[in-house]
């Protein structure tokens, strides 16, 4: 009798992930497509260590079931790298594991809100509070079913009497450590909605998508490594039935981030009580200098392209509201001209979608933000011309001012009470370091038409090509001869003009970052009393050779450095820079801005950047940077863009040994084709 011979299952896995591994290899030989950009740190692998370390990880739900007999929910899953080849979640037969973590919700019939069935007790070592909290399930079963397929069995039963007929969610946050091989810590967040008896789902919890939050944060990742990126995946533990027990705080999703958001102007944080959550490990979270980046009352910064982008607008509640309203009572009415109402089914009768007049009672009118005011008129600059603009004259420009209707609006109705009108002319544009602005109210005017003849001329040796800027604004009253009434500065755009001093060419500004990107974060980059909201004006004053001696009192000296590439950088590294920046700006003041909370990953030059405009080399015609306060002055370009963001004085000896007066050697190793190129010290 022939005797079988029993292949090991481990063989077995070996021999399937090892033909897969091959076929991979082919696959990858044949196509050769490049799936990575060079901020990516998997750009830089070689074919074959592609090959054995698979960068990514995706997940993917297969398929979710709740037997009838025990009620633990089963689910498979399949576990694949970017090149959509199968994972082992061990670690023993593709590079690091993969830790995966299932969470399991409902939605009730009567709410609107996930209640999670995986919970745990958390106990406060500060208040002896008890609290249950949502979370992940824990003791569960996995079951390898070949070529990336994992069945996971829950350790947590639903309740026997569990509703089968309401919307279940399935989350799963998976993490993958790529870190030792000097790659990514990589993560995937996916769910999945279905309904236990089978119907179709018709109850959902989509208000703010993952999408939005990204357009500042870049990318939404919080709680560690742990590997929670999605807002899908938040809003199964972030449910009202989840408070911190240190604080009392609840951690809903609806309350918790519009504090956050709030930060520093909610009124109880303005009234001395800091918003502190205390997390894992007792640690302590404070947002009360948190700075929203935009005005408040955007909300749909944040709710859009979800299936209920209009949830905010219909359905105001006690706890939506008085998130940021906190310092309003609706049970005792204190702070609410209404007076008490306690049931949020109240809400709507003052508080309808949109009413008749903006700033009204209504949820869109209360948050009508000003510059997107009906009200406003909404002026435009037009440059017709620049003549006289030859070395050493004072050029005179033409132009236009109209409103959103096309009506003409005179000069002189923009000086004094009723706005302000000015004009700057700078350059060269290879790399401004000089400019002069006037005030052009005072501009002759005749059939629609400004005639401005500058008081000051452009220097004797100027050379190539200067922009004519204009800036400004009318000043308008909104809600007049009501109780709501304001002032706000009706600003138009930043019109620029470029105009050769010498020769016959036409050379613009180089265009470094994109003022959309800007808008990400901003929705609308407005600054110096919404004076100037274009890139193209902010490089003409915020050029290498200014600092802020203007404005910084001789007891603070030295001054700052305002250039833009320094500036910007400095700002948006805020909190993490070793060192301090702070810029005396109108009338004397300080503005600190170490206390800034950059929310996305600065690694990703691309956030504002368009093209190459980060990389090294910087073009010749930029230049040295006046810089007092650095470690020494002046700084050359690639130096000062750089320190801009590594101030320590390691990077300032790194910078200042391969400097000269007469230029710098940053390329020979920084550039695109070095080992240590810019996209390459950036990669994530």
């Amino acid at each position: 009798m022939r005797s079988r011979v029993k292949i090991p299952h481990l063989f077995l896995l070996s021999a399937l992930f090892l033909i897969g591994t091959v076929l991979g290899v082919a696959a990858m030989a044949e196509n050769g497509d490049q799936i990575y950009s060079a901020l990516q740190r998997a750009f830089y692998l070689s074919a074959e260590d592609a090959v054995w370390v698979r960068p990514g990880l995706h997940v993917e739900i297969m398929d979710v079931q709740i037997p009838a007999s025990d009620r633990k929910p089963v689910v498979t899953v399949k576990l694949t790298d970017d090149k959509g080849q199968a994972l082992d979640r061990e670690g023993n037969l593709t590079p690091a594991t993969v830790s995966l973590n299932f969470i399991m919700a409902y939605i009730p019939q009567n709410a609107s809100q996930h209640v999670s069935y995986t919970t745990r007790v958390q106990t406060s070592p500060i208040t002896g509070v008890s609290a249950r909290q949502a979370g992940t399930d824990s003791g569960g079963r996995y079951t390898s079913l070949g070529d990336g397929v994992y069945r996971y069995t829950f350790n947590t039963a639903l309740p026997q009497n569990y509703d089968t007929t309401a919307t279940h969610t399935l989350g799963i946050y998976a993490t993958r450590n790529l870190t030792e091989f000097g790659l990514s810590f990589y993560v995937d967040n996916v769910t999945r909605d279905f309904v236990p008896d089978g119907r179709q789902v018709t109850r959902i919890r989509d208000v703010a998508g993952t999408a939005s939050c990204n357009q500042c944060h870049d990318p939404l990742a919080l709680h560690g490594t742990t590997g929670r990126r999605a807002m899908e995946i938040c809003i199964l533990c972030h449910t009202p039935q989840t408070v911190d027990p240190d604080t009392g705080n609840t951690v809903d999703m609806k309350v918790m981030t519009h504090k956050i958001h709030m930060g520093e102007n909610l009124p109880s944080v303005r009234a001395g009580k800091p918003y502190q959550i205390i997390g894992f490990g007792q640690s302590v979270h404070d947002y009360s200098d948190v700075v929203f980046p935009q005005d408040l009352r955007n909300c749909t910064t944040c709710h859009k392209d979800t299936r209920q982008v209009n949830a905010w607008l219909l359905n105001p509640t006690a706890a939506t509201c008085t998130s940021c309203h906190d310092n309003v009572d609706l049970k005792t009415g204190e702070g609410h001209v209404a007076g008490p109402y306690p049931d949020d089914r109240y809400c709507t009768l003052c508080h309808w979608p949109q009413g008749a007049f903006e700033y009204d009672a209504s949820v869109s009118g209360a948050h009508t933000v000003p510059y997107k005011s009906t009200q406003l008129r909404n002026p435009k600059f037009d440059i017709m011309s620049v003549t006289n603009a030859a070395p050493g004259q004072k050029p005179t420009v033409q132009f236009k001012v109209t409103d959103k209707s096309g009506t003409a609006v005179q000069p002189a109705s923009m000086g004094g009470s009723g706005g302000r009108l000015a004009i700057t002319i700078g350059g060269p544009t290879s790399d401004y370091r000089w400019y002069i602005q006037e005030a052009a109210n005072g501009a002759q005017y005749a059939n629609g038409i400004g005639t401005y003849t500058f008081n000051g001329a452009i220097p004797t040796d100027a050379k190539g090509t200067y922009a004519v800027e204009m800036e400004g604004y009318l000043n308008a009253t909104l809600n007049a001869g009501t109780t709501k009434s304001f002032s706000y500065r009706d600003a138009a755009a930043n019109a620029v003009k470029y105009v050769a001093v010498t020769g016959a060419t036409v050379t613009p500004r180089r265009t470094v970052v994109d003022l959309a990107k800007c808008n990400d974060c901003h929705d609308k980059l407005q600054l110096h009393g919404n004076n100037r909201n274009q890139i193209e004006a902010c490089v003409m004053c915020h050029n290498p050779a200014i600092t802020d001696s203007a404005r910084r009192p001789a007891s603070a000296n030295p001054a700052e450095t305002v250039d833009m590439k320094i500036m910007i950088h400095r700002i948006h590294t805020g909190h993490e820079l070793e060192g301090e920046y702070t810029v005396y700006g109108f009338g004397n003041v300080a503005h600190d801005f170490t206390h800034v909370l950059y929310p996305g990953d600065r690694r990703n030059c691309m956030a504002c950047h368009v093209g190459n405009s980060y990389t090294v080399p910087l073009p010749s015609t930029v230049t040295a940077s006046t810089t007092p306060r650095f470690f020494w002055s002046p700084t050359q370009p690639t130096s000062s863009a750089c320190l801009g963001c590594h101030d320590s004085v390691a990077a300032a000896a790194h910078a200042f040994l391969n400097t000269a007066t007469f230029g710098e050697a940053c390329s020979v190793c920084h550039k695109e084709s070095a080992y240590h190129a810019v996209s390459r010290a950036h990669a994530r």
